[in-house]
């Protein structure tokens, strides 16, 4: 068995995983961050995005968050997201839709424009959009 820590995303509705992992993948605002067992303490804001989690063997898992912090300590790897759900549980249509709504009042000149709540908007539709994605490519390996 290969050596394995624990991970932990909770978000502010409820703990959303909680066990023994080999790898955890996730957005940081810098990039994306790639945790195995034994990596340096750190403490990292994380971005709209995937958030994958590697069980021995191989078996993946896929989460979004909409951003928060990662906490990495020797034994144990904490999400602490503002929302966090399953990847299964998004709505391709509904990111979608909302992508192309936040575009649209971006590209409105003549409306009274929120710009930061629309920038928001349009990162989270397609950090929503890529976390399908993957999960919709690592799909098609299998």
């Amino acid at each position: 068995m290969a050596k394995s820590f624990k991970c932990e995303i909770v978000s502010a509705e409820a703990s959303i995983f909680s066990g023994a992992v080999e790898q955890v993948i996730a957005a940081g605002v810098m990039g994306d961050l790639g945790i195995l067992p034994g990596h340096t303490p750190l403490l990292s804001e994380l971005s709209p995005g995937p958030v994958r989690v590697i069980h021995d063997g191989g078996q993946e898992y896929h989460y979004y968050v909409t951003g928060g912090f990662i906490e990495v300590q020797p034994e144990v790897v904490t999400i602490l997201a503002d929302t966090a759900v399953r990847a299964d549980d998004l709505d391709e249509a509904a990111a979608e839709e909302a992508r192309q709504h936040a575009l649209k009042e971006l590209n409105d000149s003549n409306a009274d424009l929120d710009y930061s709540r629309a920038s928001s908007e349009l990162a989270e539709a397609v950090a929503q959009l890529r976390t399908i994605q993957q999960l919709r490519k690592k799909a098609g390996k299998g």
